[in-house]
């Protein structure tokens, strides 16, 4: 009878074993066995550690299951890293996008100043030939038939010039909308600076070769022209027109400002006033009567005059070099960009006026037969 009791629980729990009972409640049979046969005194305490280790196995690989993502939880994440890969390559596709709109850009402005090259070079051809009667005499070719290699060499240069001042207004431009760093605002200030010392020293190799080419500004367009001052623009002229580019100004800057137009003014009439007796000491040379009766000294005295007109043209240069350089000095980085994006793009004005000006519709001339 004591042995069918106790056999009862092992035949109950072996059942629930394949009903996928927890093991645990096993273990609680073999007990219940163990202590029936009064072999109390001998269980061992790794009997129990064992039983316990194997249910905190149990319990535990049971929590990691319930704590490991759900498949709705991997769906939503796959979903996400999907969006994340459409805003990308949305953003990548915008980005190219405005790198080719302003490739497109650039290039439309590089063909229109091209373009502007042409049409001053065949208002430049038309003038030569008029200049000239029925045989064309450039610019660069002397009356008696001499090329001028040097004033070749200035056009061609200042051609490349003007292309290069246009690109710096690209990048000044670029720069400033794109809020770009002081340190690279500063590298486009002083390559703009650099650009405008580069024409001055390109001038003073065409004063050498033909100093009334120079000072006649036909290298220059027809609007240029009408503003030209002994071989260049006027300081004072330009830095009237930038300062209200250039707002908002500090009360020592406008001081800065107002001082440096003045000084620049005082300079240009000095220049002016010498230029004016220059002309007039050359025109009572040409008046005096030796230089007609065979004698050479006065001549050679008109050369020494007309040599002098260099020396003119150099301090003219050299004032306008100082000019933009101290204008610089004054304005903090941004505003000197600013600045010199300003007096190119007003160059650049004077420049597409003179072409439409050239191109503009004009009224046949009517012609009366004798």
């Amino acid at each position: 009878m004591l042995q069918e009791s106790m056999n009862y629980p092992s035949t109950q729990f072996a059942t629930s074993r394949q009903m996928g009972i927890y093991e645990p409640f096993r273990q609680v049979g073999v007990w219940r066995e163990t202590f029936s046969g009064g072999n109390g005194s001998n269980i061992g305490a790794s009997t129990i550690v064992e039983v316990d280790s194997g249910l905190e196995n149990k319990i535990g690989f049971g929590s990691h299951e319930s704590m490991g993502p759900s498949g709705n939880d991997q769906e939503s994440n796959r979903s996400a890293d999907k969006v994340q890969r459409r805003l990308e390559q949305n953003r990548e596709a915008a980005r190219k996008s405005r790198m080719r709109k302003k490739a497109y850009v650039q290039q439309l402005e590089t063909s229109r100043l091209k373009l502007a090259q042409l049409e001053l070079e065949l208002d430049r051809t038309r003038k030569q030939v008029a200049y000239g009667g029925s045989s064309f005499v450039g610019s660069h070719m002397g009356y008696n038939g001499i090329v001028n290699s040097g004033i070749t060499t200035f056009e061609l240069e200042y051609g490349h010039w003007v292309e290069e001042q246009h690109r710096q207004n690209i990048e000044l431009r670029n720069a400033l909308q794109e809020h770009a760093t002081e340190i690279e605002l500063r590298l486009l200030v002083d390559g703009g600076l650099n650009h405008y010392a580069t024409l001055f020293r390109m001038k003073a190799d065409a004063a050498k070769a033909d100093i009334f080419y120079l000072l006649s500004g036909i290298w220059r367009t027809s609007v240029e022209r009408y503003f030209h001052w002994i071989g260049g623009f006027r300081p004072s002229e330009l830095l009237n027109i930038l300062e209200p580019q250039l707002e908002p100004l500090t009360d020592p800057q406008r001081l800065d400002f107002y001082n440096l137009r003045q000084s620049s003014q005082q300079a240009e009439d000095a220049l002016s006033q010498g230029m004016d007796k220059l002309q007039q000491t050359l025109a009572k040379t040409l008046e005096a009567d030796q230089i007609w009766s065979g004698e050479t000294y006065g001549l050679a005295a008109a050369l020494e005059k007309f040599e002098a007109l260099e020396s003119f043209v150099s301090q003219a240069d050299h004032l306008r070099q100082q000019t933009l350089q101290q204008m610089s000095r004054i304005l903090t980085i941004h505003q000197a960009a600013r600045g010199l994006l300003a007096l190119g793009e007003y160059f650049q004005r004077l420049r597409a006026l003179s072409s439409l000006w050239t191109a503009r519709p004009r009224e046949p001339t009517e012609s009366y037969a004798s």
